[in-house]
């Protein structure tokens, strides 16, 4: 379509930016891993580490709390959210998955930055294991890269 402005964020950023990453301890041997794809590719990427906040919780329920206060500091152009919740034989992966996407998606739009879901739901620990570096790739290094398009997005739009 001619004539079109077409904005689409980039894998690389035009000047300096800061990243706020959550990480749920529990379920932490897999966490860990998505940690590693993360700040691998926010590194491949030019973000210094001096640019990298990041903030250990005990599970997937306190990422949102620790998320917003971090969004509300104003300090972060971005925040990416890690971690696991897994099914298991008790109800709890319903009493933590919702509230846990519902928040930090409300933080976004309260503060108008991307907060990025990179919290694995699986059914079992060896699904969680494929999708955190295994076959399945690594979601945390992929919501490093969604941050990073974000921010170039949103600085488009905004210029």
């Amino acid at each position: 379509m001619q004539g079109i402005k077409t904005i689409q964020g980039l894998a690389v950023l035009p000047g300096r930016a800061r990243f706020g990453v959550v990480v749920s301890r529990f379920n932490g041997s897999i966490v860990e891993h998505l940690l590693s794809g993360c700040l691998e590719t926010l590194e491949r990427h030019g973000i210094c580490a001096e640019d990298i906040t990041l903030v250990k919780v005990p599970g997937a329920r306190e990422i949102p709390l620790a998320g917003r206060r971090m969004a509300a500091s104003g300090r972060f152009d971005a925040i990416i959210a890690l971690g696991v919740i897994i099914r298991g034989s008790t109800p709890h992966f319903e009493y933590v998955a919702g509230p846990c996407s519902d928040g930090l998606a409300a933080i976004g739009q309260q503060y108008a930055i991307p907060v990025i879901f990179g919290v694995l739901t699986a059914e079992t620990a060896e699904q969680a294991m494929e999708r955190a570096g295994g076959k399945g790739g690594n979601r945390g290094a992929d919501a490093a890269l969604a941050a990073i398009e974000m921010v170039s997005l949103l600085g488009q739009i905004d210029s």
